[in-house]
């Protein structure tokens, strides 16, 4: 095992964003990190996964270890124990039993729902079908797909300033469209 400088070494590396001293930070620490998870878990491919996780958390939060006189390993330990009682309190948070699946309702749309969010959607196509076909794909990409202004803008090579009236302007018109 390494010793508690090679681990306060890594950890400070590591927050650098040092990938070779991560790796030795792992293969120093991993084996003892896994037996946390484990011991809390009580499920060995949930102590894995929630092993990797506790590593990003180690590769985010390696710039705030601060060397104080006490073990990293009581670092390292502690985000394992609290990340693993995190996973356990949301499975426990998870599970329903028998009696109360069978009251649950069911959230899929029923045939009403389905025909009017069906009419709707056919309402909207027709509407943006009626704008110019850039601006339909300027809407549908801001607006479905969460492309940026300044995305858009790039991609169809007008100004920032365009693309907002353009997008604005289509809005006014699906709006109009819409309410007919």
């Amino acid at each position: 095992m390494a010793t508690r400088e090679e681990i306060e070494t890594y950890i400070d590396r590591v927050a650098l964003g040092d990938r070779v001293a991560f790796a030795a930070l792992y293969n120093a620490t991993s084996a003892k990190l896994f037996g946390v998870t484990l011991r809390v878990l009580n499920n060995r491919a949930e102590a894995d996964d929630a092993l990797q996780e506790v590593y990003i958390k180690v590769w985010r939060a390696a710039d705030r270890y601060q060397s104080n006189g006490l073990s990293p390993m009581t670092w390292l330990i502690t985000i394992a124990r609290n990340h693993a009682i995190d996973r356990l309190r949301t499975r426990k948070k998870g599970q329903t039993g028998l009696d109360e699946v069978a009251e649950l309702a069911d959230q899929a749309p029923g045939p009403e729902q389905q025909a009017i969010a069906s009419s709707a959607r056919a309402q909207i196509n027709n509407c943006l079908d009626a704008l110019p076909a850039d601006r339909a794909e300027a809407v549908r990409r801001a607006y479905l797909d969460g492309d940026t202004y300044q995305d858009l803008a790039d991609a169809m090579q007008v100004p920032l300033n365009t693309m907002r009236t353009w997008l604005r302007r289509s809005l006014i018109k699906l709006k109009d469209c819409l309410s007919q």
